[in-house]
């Protein structure tokens, strides 16, 4: 009876909220401290859908993590799954639970336990979900999950009423597309599906992070973007143009026009110069930068003279970087940059990136196993077991200066 007692109340508080409160942002960030509060929860979001991106954003969220800045693709982990099919989800127990792998708030740094998912419907469609992480002293129960999915018709209903803009804030012109993106790779008697449906844009002039376990598929992703793979199914268009299924003469003439390329491992020819590793790459192009030029905008101007041998490992780096950009290249692919340097040799060439992103308005994809890098990007795209996990936009990105690890 007080158990119906508490819920009768918190209904009617919840309903007060939405219905009196001045605005649609001040109603539901408002409902949602209360359903918090009253189910002892530890952080929780709401989640609505784009249906032009169709991608979760996370307009409200409370707690000791900030999630505001991500995105989910809708029908992909938990929220996505409640958003995609309308049916609540209850982790009980998240490191038993075969549907739980992780969620934005694990990377944040709330360790997930248990987690209430349920949809927003607003009776004729799912826009979105509310999400509950972590009830202290135990698992969500049946009388719980009903307050919370009869809170979020209520907020349902009321984003119906009232109208609520959902933006995504992703109005610049994009540069490169994918689309339901796959790739296998078939051997006897298997076939293993290392990308699963990928969705990304990629805009120009941005610098993206691309973070991930070995084996998440990162690698297999950039090398088709860079025309050094192909795609097994879906759609990839740059600029408009469709590189799905190129020919080998159209793909040698897209990885010239738009593609610089900056190695883990340097790749510079050990019998040439700093000038000559980079001059030899620009004879391969129609309207080069000056290679005198692209050496001094990573400051090697003095070094034009010297062989990789007498070079430390952040010069050629940083020789390698400017091997990218005397192309005038339209996108930079830089696979695991830093992997081989030490904390003061890696800010030294992340700065020199930082740098061509700022001069130069280049595009540059970057990936690492280095989740501290991410904080310097202008967004950061985790993967997990060939698709994107969760997209997040940093507000503020820092210098590469201010990076520790």
């Amino acid at each position: 009876m007080e158990e119906n007692k508490r819920f009768a109340k918190a209904t009617w508080l919840i309903m007060e909220q939405l219905l009196l409160a001045d605005n649609l942002n001040d109603a539901l960030s408002g409902a949602l401290d209360i359903i918090i509060k009253e189910l002892d929860s530890e952080a929780g979001a709401i989640w609505l859908l784009n249906e032009k991106t169709d991608r979760l954003y996370p307009m409200f969220c409370s707690g000791a993590a900030d999630i505001s800045d991500i995105s989910i693709e809708n029908g992909v982990g938990i929220e996505g799954l409640v958003a995609k099919t309308g049916k609540s989800v209850n982790i009980e127990d998240a490191e038993t639970d075969p549907r739980f792998e992780s969620t934005v708030f694990d990377d944040q740094g709330i360790q997930t336990k248990t987690m209430l998912c349920v949809a927003l419907n607003d009776m004729k469609k799912v826009i979105g979900c509310i999400q509950l992480i972590n009830k202290r002293g135990g698992a969500y129960d049946r009388e719980e999950i009903q307050l919370c999915e009869r809170m979020a018709s209520l907020a349902a209903i009321t984003i119906d009423e009232k109208g609520l803009l959902i933006s995504d804030s992703e109005d610049r012109e994009i540069l490169v597309t994918l689309e339901n993106v796959t790739k296998e790779f078939r051997f006897p008697g298997h076939v293993s599906h290392v990308l699963k449906g990928i969705n990304l844009n990629i805009y120009k002039g941005e610098f993206l992070v691309v973070l991930g376990e070995s084996g998440c598929g990162k690698s297999t992703m950039m090398n088709i973007i860079g025309g050094m793979d192909y795609l097994t199914g879906g759609k990839l268009t740059v600029e408009g143009a469709d590189y799905s299924h190129p020919t080998d003469a159209e793909l040698t003439m897209y990885r010239r026009k738009y593609i610089g390329f900056i190695f883990q491992s340097y790749n510079l020819m050990p019998n040439l110069s700093a000038l000559d590793n980079v001059r030899f790459i620009a004879e391969l192009c129609d309207d080069p930068m000056s290679p005198n030029e692209a050496l001094a905008r990573v400051g090697l101007a003095e070094k034009g003279g010297s062989f990789p041998a007498q070079m430390s490992g952040g010069q050629q780096q940083r020789v390698a970087i400017a091997r990218a950009l005397v192309k005038r290249p339209k996108l930079i692919l830089a696979d695991e940059p830093t992997a081989a340097l030490d904390y003061e040799t890696s800010i030294e060439v992340l700065s020199a990136i930082e740098e061509m992103v700022k001069t130069e308005k280049s595009t540059v994809v970057m990936i690492t196993h280095n989740p501290e890098i991410g904080k310097m990007a202008d967004r950061v795209v985790k993967m997990k077991n060939g698709r994107v996990f969760s997209i997040k936009r940093n507000a503020k990105p820092l210098k590469a200066t201010d990076l520790e690890w």
